[in-house]
């Protein structure tokens, strides 16, 4: 019996699909990672699309640190992914400054 609360997690799921085939990856971000964390927060498995699709999204949005730090995270690599989000974060604030 699907809640409304699955019901919304499936279809914020399927928005994310639906931009990331039309290259909104911001948006798949977005969407994908509420999916994610709903998952987490109820204990069911998270699809493994929805990991590959939210890391293509922020390697496609030039963001390489955060797919890094995402996928760190996932495998259980906490402090990795503190420091490889903390070198991005310093490097995404010096490439503003030299911009």
């Amino acid at each position: 019996m699907w809640t409304d609360e699955m019901q919304e997690t499936l279809n914020t799921k399927k928005k994310g699909d639906s931009a990331f085939k039309q290259k909104d990856y911001r948006i798949a971000i977005e969407c994908y990672t509420q999916t994610f964390f709903y998952d987490l927060d109820v204990g069911t498995m998270v699809s493994p699309a929805v990991f590959a699709r939210r890391s293509l999204s922020y390697l496609m949005s030039d963001l390489p640190q955060e797919a890094l730090s995402f996928a760190l995270a996932t495998l259980g690599m906490e402090n990795e992914a503190h420091a490889a989000l903390e070198e991005g974060t310093n490097l995404e604030a010096e490439r503003n400054a030299n911009s």
